[in-house]
């Protein structure tokens, strides 16, 4: 039985308001009174419950335009659990994963998605709280030469699909979380590394990798101008900031997030993020359990930590989609006019007002003291 928990907000809201009141919660908590679900093929859910993946579709209208024709995009977004034990071998829990994602994918394009965000290290498990280094080390690959990009150059080449790939990278025995773009022929674009790196906790990624130094790129895509922030990188305002002002029209934010690590902030700040930007911002978690085994002071202790998924997409006027489940791996699709990014900037005029001249002056002069 799925407990209240286990329940997405909406599903949860949604059987306990009456219609007229449900309208008025949607258009409260999610910007609008109905949710623009999109039509699928019955091949789609056929599919999915065959695989045990929850599929969710919807879409942002743009007003209509003399000047500029619509620039519609359909992008899609996959959170899942890893398949096999972390004891398993690393070629075993990659292949099983691979396994895995590719029908996901093959669901996605079947519904027309151009543009498709995996998770954070999503062909692994977050290794990261175990504070071991050797015993993963295979996990960390080749960001053009390793077999996920040799996994999925094929595939976003058959679909023509941009794909974005989070991987642990290694650079010449240099570790970095990165995330690969590869376009729609299935060649390499370019890369982003995660510019902001947690020490909280358990999760001390600073004795895993280094902190980004590719800055803040945005990718010209066929579909769309694209950008990736890392994760933890949401919690930077200027991280968001700096991509909306070289360009980007959608920033994907690929997390491995646990509830106690900010879950009652997740729905906001990507969602502030797309209101002070201007943008559209997609937001994935993993979902599932891993169980890590260490060996600490001679005794084996076991780590466990849980994801709560929940990923979800925000346009640039603060309208958001439900999120996706809690526990189950999902596929979220999203139709929009990308468009929408310069009419609420016309509406808004949140550049035309900021003060990024006044800003500056004042961070040299703090970084100085």
């Amino acid at each position: 039985m799925v407990t209240q928990m286990e329940q997405t907000l909406d599903k949860f809201i949604k059987k306990n308001l009456n219609p007229e009141d449900l309208k008025q919660f949607n258009r409260i908590h999610y910007g609008r009174e109905d949710h623009c679900e999109l039509k699928f093929k019955e091949s789609t859910f056929k599919t999915a419950g065959e695989s045990n993946i929850d599929v969710a579709g919807y879409y942002f209208t743009a007003n209509s335009e003399q000047v500029r024709s619509p620039r519609n995009v359909i992008v899609g977004l996959i959170q899942h659990s890893i398949v096999l034990p972390t004891d398993k071998t690393v070629s075993e829990q990659k292949d099983a994963i691979f396994h895995k994602i590719n029908k996901i994918i093959d669901i996605a394009a079947s519904e027309g998605v151009q543009i498709l965000c995996l998770q954070e290290s999503w062909y692994m498990p977050f290794f990261l709280c175990t504070r071991e280094v050797e015993k993963w080390k295979e996990f960390a690959e080749s960001a053009t030469e390793g077999p996920v990009f040799k996994f999925l150059s094929p595939i976003a080449k058959k679909y023509k699909m941009v794909i974005i790939s989070p991987i642990l990278e290694n650079e010449n025995g240099t570790w970095w979380n990165t995330a690969v773009i590869i376009d729609e022929k299935g060649q390499y674009m370019g890369k982003h590394r995660k510019n902001h790196l947690p020490s909280v906790g358990s999760f001390s990624e600073t004795s895993y990798y280094s902190p980004g130094n590719l800055g803040h790129a945005v990718f010209d895509t066929k579909y769309a101008k694209i950008a990736v922030n890392i994760c933890y990188g949401r919690h930077q305002a200027l991280n968001w900031l700096m991509f909306g002002l070289n360009g980007a029209e959608i920033v994907f934010n690929p997390a491995a997030t646990i509830s106690e690590f900010g879950e009652s902030f997740w729905g906001i700040e990507a969602r502030n993020a797309a209101i002070a930007n201007a943008y559209f911002t997609c937001s994935i978690n993993r979902v599932g359990t891993e169980d890590f085994f260490v060996i600490k002071n001679e005794k084996e202790e076991r780590i466990t930590r849980s994801y709560y998924g929940s990923s979800y997409i925000t346009a640039p006027n603060g309208q958001r989609t439900p999120s996706l489940s809690r526990v189950r791996d999902g596929l979220l699709i999203s139709k929009f006019d990308l468009n929408l990014c310069r009419q609420v900037k016309d509406q808004w005029g949140f550049n035309m007002t900021s003060r990024l001249d006044m800003y500056a002056m004042e961070l040299i002069l703090k970084t100085q003291t």
